[in-house]
């Protein structure tokens, strides 16, 4: 049996990461399309819940950016669609005409309080045993 070097094992590593990955991603896209929701949707809705906690507060979009693992051009186009199905409302920011403004909506926050049980069940699910 060969023995594996360094390289090897930090490829299976990442490997591993990246199924990891792939396989929640999935199931946490099929337990929310009953609700209207892939797994992005709901990335942003819960970051916006946790940034914006109170009903009115609002969140510039900027911040988002480097915290989903999309561009910024896709993350607009989430916006548009969760703005679109009532969940969000934007606004663009006074001071900084460049600059836009987004909110949870009172549908959004039940939306998002509806599914997260279901988004972190999948988590408990598979991230249960892998290292991190």
């Amino acid at each position: 049996m060969a023995v594996k070097t360094a390289e090897a094992r930090l490829e299976e590593q990442w490997r591993d990461i990246l199924s990891v990955h792939a396989r929640t991603m999935c199931e946490i896209d099929r337990v929310l399309h009953p609700h209207g929701l892939g797994a992005s949707d709901f990335e942003v809705l819960d970051l916006l819940a946790t940034e914006t906690p109170a009903e009115g507060d609002q969140c510039r979009v900027q911040n988002l950016v480097g915290r989903v693992h999309l561009s910024q051009s896709a993350l607009s186009r989430l916006i548009g669609r969760l703005e679109k199905d009532g969940l969000v409302e934007r606004s663009v920011c006074a001071e900084d005409r460049r600059g836009v403004w987004v909110a949870l909506t009172a549908r959004g926050r039940a939306v998002h309080a509806e599914v997260r049980p279901l988004q972190r069940a999948v988590l408990a699910r598979t991230l249960e045993g892998t290292d991190g």
